[in-house]
């Protein structure tokens, strides 16, 4: 129910395409006008508030990656502590342990 079923190998016939007509010429799509070329050589000319808003948005995304980072790091941190008390906990159950078995 669930395997794929795929056609022999040997009933697989390629369609052919044959042309029916001759074929037709489409002519040459006509050519872009010029531009007028800009008098200051394509430079593109920012207003103060456009130039403002993009540092802003430049900030913003800055405080954004920094702040994920942030994140991480404080997460590996908490990780690295909570391994680390785990680690003295049973090392002082193992010892605990081992003091119960020599006195038995």
């Amino acid at each position: 129910m669930f395997k794929p079923q795929y056609p022999r190998p040997d009933t697989y016939t390629p369609a052919i395409v044959r042309p029916t007509s001759t074929p037709v010429e489409h002519p040459a799509p006509a050519p872009a006008p010029a531009k007028a070329p800009n008098a200051l050589g394509g430079l593109v000319q920012n207003s103060p508030g456009t130039a403002l808003a993009l540092a802003a948005g430049g900030v913003a995304g800055v405080l954004a990656l920094a702040s994920v980072a942030v994140s991480l790091l404080l997460a590996v941190a908490v990780t690295a502590v909570a391994l680390s008390i785990s680690g003295v906990v049973l090392l002082f159950l193992v010892r605990a342990l081992r003091q119960e078995f020599k006195n038995h």
